[in-house]
């Protein structure tokens, strides 16, 4: 595999690839530089060197179902517990990381676990993660570096998202035998992929669920519903009919604000186009 090197005045570190499906990153706060090899070897820098005072990260990377989706674990605990999604650069007025993840080009969704980053860039062909994987590898080191928290602390009312547990007084035994299904046997399945699954509700038979980080427009996504969860949660609850793929209404207004943006950039395009 030919070697790739990337050297840059930021953050030190030492970074090796070890398969196509998984990467590894070393980092080191006493050099300044970054040297990205992609090859079988532990890359060390002429300048790089670490002592017993400097502090060192390791940033693991693993793809997922999604090929438009890259499962980033830093080493460290992102979340204190649940998870966080930021399907848009909007929603991530809640995170300053989340934020500067998206200034990175190519960015199209943000996904925090209790010990993962997942990012879905756009699906475009000449979005090659081979490009946009240096900047979000300097991100998560510089980021982590400054100790800040990974959630603005003014916003902590919007807690992450986190398992339901099966003693909820408002909901039936059916409703809490979902719950518990989903939080003990699928979810956790589905985060070691980079993703998310969210309860949204139960209406006659149908379980309704948010897909959220890899699982978000992951071409798999729909096999996993109908072979995967409505087989397990059928086997366990004969009330289950189906399962149904939903978005909160939230995420509706955002993609119908969004398309309607991209329609008035098209208009605008057109008009500059006639007057030329």
């Amino acid at each position: 595999m030919a070697t790739l090197s990337i050297v840059r005045n930021m953050s030190a570190a030492l970074l090796c690839f070890r398969t196509k499906c998984t990467s590894s990153l070393y980092y080191c706060a006493a050099n300044q530089k970054i040297i990205l090899r992609e090859d079988n070897q532990i890359l060390r820098s002429p300048n790089a060197f670490f002592s017993t005072h400097a502090k060192t990260m390791f940033i693991q990377t693993q793809e997922t179902p999604n090929p438009n989706s890259v499962k980033f674990m830093p080493g460290c605990k992102v979340l204190e517990s649940g998870t966080v999604d930021f399907p848009s650069p909007k929603e991530a007025h809640r995170s300053r990381f989340a934020k500067l993840l998206f200034k990175i080009d190519g960015v199209k969704s943000v996904f925090f676990g209790s010990d993962f980053i997942t990012i879905t860039k756009f699906d475009d062909d000449a979005l090659d993660w081979k490009l946009i994987k240096p900047d979000i590898y300097a991100t998560i080191m510089d980021f982590f570096s400054t100790g800040l928290p990974v959630m603005d602390r003014e916003t902590e009312f919007e807690q992450p998202y986190v398992a339901h547990g099966a003693g909820d007084c408002n909901d039936d035994e059916t409703v809490q035998m979902i719950k518990e299904l989903l939080d003990t046997r699928i979810r956790p399945t589905v985060q070691e992929d980079g993703g998310d699954i969210i309860f949204m509700g139960f209406e006659e038979g149908i379980v309704k669920l948010k897909m959220q980080g890899s699982c978000t427009g992951c071409p798999s996504s729909a096999v996993t519903l109908k072979n995967g969860v409505q087989n397990m949660l059928q086997f366990y609850i004969p009330e289950v009919m189906g399962v149904m793929e939903v978005d909160d209404e939230l995420d509706g207004l955002a993609k119908k604000e969004f398309e309607a943006f991209e329609h008035k950039l098209k208009i605008n395009e057109n008009n500059y186009k006639k007057t030329d």
